[in-house]
């Protein structure tokens, strides 16, 4: 089995729910602790750990910054990686709603067979399952720098060093004009909310910047719970999941809203969906 940072094998090695016959360690790889910009685009290394991402990604990628800041404690920020996350797959992975709301290309490479882009919404097949084949190994993801605000959401038992009951990402892109949309944690993979990305896209005041309608937020979140598909587990019920998520997805949407319209805390601009 190989491993980045080991936060997640080591913790199921120790619980003794996992026990491969061998570890793979790919922390000396260095071409896997760099990133650079391609074109316009940031391929950044599977090795790059959370807090260089939150140090010297941050201004360029918020919503992943912003997911990052909440894994774990310091310690396994220092060792954890995306490349990692995306290895386990976990349903309630933090970084996942941020790449798929950002349209993020997963980088895999066989030494048989050469070098596979897939989508982020395509790269996870089930519950801890990948689109990974048995000889291919996460090099890197892809991703643009952030076109317009981002922001990422979730909620937990506790403040700190907790599973997310469940998450949203969200990423306004005024270029396009769409949003983007991440669910995690409230079903068996990452998801967009699909309904909610085009009714969004249509309603939004993009040219003139106006302000967001009460019933339009409303709606957004509406549409958002009923693009999950949770469970019922010790961390949450399928009900609470579903309205956690129309409340974290009005309130991204607005603070969003709120940076695209340049609103200025005090000034009463966007109060209309807070």
């Amino acid at each position: 089995m190989p491993i980045q940072g080991g936060t997640d094998v080591m913790v199921e090695m120790n619980f003794d729910v996992h026990r491969p016959p061998a570890l793979l360690d790919l922390n000396p790889v260095r071409e896997l602790t760099g990133w650079d910009s391609v074109d316009g685009r940031l391929r950044i290394g599977a090795g790059v750990p959370y807090v260089r991402l939150i140090e010297e990604l941050g201004d360029r990628l918020p919503g992943l910054a912003q997911a990052s800041r909440t894994v774990g404690s310091p310690q396994i920020r220092n060792r954890g990686t995306v490349g990692g996350n995306l290895g386990a797959a976990s349903p309630a992975g933090d970084s996942h709603p941020p790449l798929v709301a950002g349209d993020a290309v997963i980088e895999v490479e066989s030494a048989a067979r050469g070098t596979r882009m897939i989508p982020a919404t395509g790269f996870y097949t089930g519950v801890k399952r990948n689109a990974l084949e048995p000889d291919e190994l996460i090099r890197a993801f892809w991703t643009d720098p952030a076109p317009g605000p981002q922001y990422f959401s979730k909620i937990g038992t506790r403040n700190a060093m907790v599973i997310a009951v469940c998450s949203f990402a969200i990423a306004l892109n005024p270029e396009t004009r769409r949003v983007g949309t991440g669910v995690g944690s409230a079903a068996p993979t990452p998801r967009r909310a699909t309904a909610a990305e085009d009714f969004l896209s249509a309603e939004l005041d993009w040219e003139n910047r106006g302000p967001l309608s009460v019933a339009a937020a409303q709606r957004f979140a509406e549409l958002v719970k009923e693009a999950a598909s949770p469970i019922d587990d010790v961390r949450g019920t399928a009900d609470y999941r579903k309205h956690a998520l129309s409340v974290m997805a009005r309130r991204t949407l607005t603070w969003a809203w709120n940076d695209y319209r340049g609103a200025v805390p005090g000034t009463g601009e966007g109060k209309e969906a807070s």
